[in-house]
């Protein structure tokens, strides 16, 4: 097996493992991927420092997991690839990239992490996906519906993420947390219910976990996480932040709960918009792509 891209040292990537922790991208279970696309971002920027603020956050993380009482990243492993030189100016051509990244990772056999960016990796992230899976599901944690067909004269938006996705029209998905819908939005979702399911935030206090994670019963799951989803008052560090949204223990239940009824196979965590000498919001990244990963592939 060899290594499709360059690798960081592991004090330096995900997590700052020591020697004890530390494996090869050959035993590794998990690749980071770093994607720090920024190219239609329609309110606040910042996102393109997203990866970098969750990684130096990680190193903070502590590795045992009161959940599952153990340190999960021993049983798994993982590595982090070097950010690769992105094209902002061609979201298109960004995404191929991150295409080839994701897929060489999935061939290999290992569980590829993107930490974004904006939501517009995520078509990129998820085409290998869509391509080894033929009943994938996709767990989508948001603010926003993302169902627009672009904005702003882009075609892959990051307010269209979702969208672009549902462009395969055989793929269906379970939204969590939306609180902002735009009236073009609603033909498109209307004539589209049989594959998309929206839990939405206003609704929170009568949410069923089971419920929600029913129809992701025996399948493989790609989890999508727009952290604008989280309430604002938790997630400030976005660009299109949104009060009413999802609390820490809100997402935890529902990624532990799908990870149990069927197979997480590949996430991405994105909008993570940094502010500086603000450390929270980074750490709240970070450990959620720990927590992801250990409910993934930590579980014994």
């Amino acid at each position: 097996m060899s290594v499709p891209f360059s690798i960081l040292r592991p004090q330096e990537g995900f997590l700052a493992l020591g020697a004890d922790l530390a494996v090869t991208y050959e035993d590794a279970g998990a690749v980071i991927i770093p994607f720090g696309l920024e190219a239609s971002v329609s309110y606040g920027g910042g996102t393109e420092n997203g990866p970098t603020a969750m990684i130096a956050a990680s190193r903070e993380v502590e590795l045992f997991d009161e959940d599952l009482w153990c340190e999960p990243v021993a049983r798994y492993g993982v590595v982090t690839a070097r950010e690769p030189v992105i094209d902002n100016s061609d979201i298109a051509a960004s995404l191929k990239v991150l295409e080839a990244m994701t897929s060489a990772v999935l061939d290999d056999g290992k569980f590829p992490l993107v930490f974004g960016g904006e939501h517009s990796i995520t078509p990129g992230a998820i085409r290998p996906f869509l391509k080894k899976y033929d009943d994938l599901i996709i767990l989508h944690f948001d603010a926003h519906a993302d169902l627009r067909d672009g904005y702003d004269g882009e075609h892959y938006s990051h307010a269209a993420a979702i969208r672009r996705v549902l462009d395969h029209p055989t793929v269906p998905i379970v939204s969590c947390g939306i609180r902002n819908i735009s009236k073009e939005e609603i033909p498109f979702y209307e004539a589209n219910k049989k594959r998309i399911t929206i839990h939405w935030a206003k609704d929170r206090p009568s949410w069923k976990v089971a419920d929600i994670v029913r129809p992701l019963k025996g399948r493989p799951i790609y989890l999508t996480f727009d952290l604008d989803g989280f309430d604002s008052s938790l997630m400030p560090s976005t660009g299109t932040p949104e009060p009413g949204g999802l609390f820490w223990d809100d997402a935890i239940s529902i990624i532990k709960a799908a990870s149990t009824v069927g197979t997480i196979v590949g996430a991405d965590i994105n909008e993570l918009a940094p502010i500086e000498n603000f450390h929270s919001p980074d750490f709240v990244a970070a450990k959620l792509g720990y927590k992801i990963l250990n409910y993934a592939l930590g579980q014994a």
